[in-house]
């Protein structure tokens, strides 16, 4: 009967085997390899969760911004004032200032609503793991503004190194 068992897994083994080699070939198999790598799970990740934002941040503009902007000026949005009309063409400065109060409050929103717990969290969760930054490694920042230092750096030295060849060009044509 054990003869038996281990007969049966390994038939199935040699099957699964077959069925793996088979689907790791030609197109399957490349379409295996896309799906299951790393930054396409990542990017399914990122749409499912920028869903999820999407409806807590329209939840807060529909329930909490535009009645409060309803309270203050006695409408939920501004694209009614400050209208001018000519030849059957508006121009609405109201629109742009509701879209332009929209963009602010809903940026504020998610600043204090999302950004700024995660980033409380992250420092929670690195407090707690013992996880500490190497005193002599620099910033973020500071990297970022090394990496522009350089780059300014190496263009100038490009500029000159063609402002020479030029000049170079120049003597010899002044000396004739």
């Amino acid at each position: 009967m054990d003869s038996i068992n281990h007969f049966a897994v390994e038939e199935t083994a040699q099957a699964a085997r077959k069925i793996s080699e088979v689907s790791n070939k030609g197109v399957v198999g490349e379409f295996k390899q896309f799906i299951s790598r790393g930054s396409m799970i990542d990017m399914a990740v990122g749409v499912v969760m920028g869903s999820a934002v999407t409806t807590i941040v329209n939840s807060i503009v529909n329930n909490l911004i535009s009645p409060l902007i309803a309270m203050i000026f006695g409408k939920p949005d501004l694209s009614g004032l400050l209208t001018i009309t000519y030849r059957n063409a508006t121009i609405s400065f109201g629109a742009v200032l509701t879209a332009l109060l929209n963009f602010f409050l809903i940026a504020l929103a998610v600043y204090f609503c999302i950004i700024l717990p995660i980033n409380k969290l992250r420092q929670i969760s690195r407090a707690a793991s013992g996880v500490k930054d190497k005193p002599g490694t620099p910033s973020t920042e500071d990297q970022t503004l090394q990496l522009l230092q350089q780059i300014a750096a190496d263009i100038r030295a490009t500029r000159t190194d063609e402002n020479q060849g030029e000049h170079a060009a120049e003597r010899p044509e002044s000396s004739l």
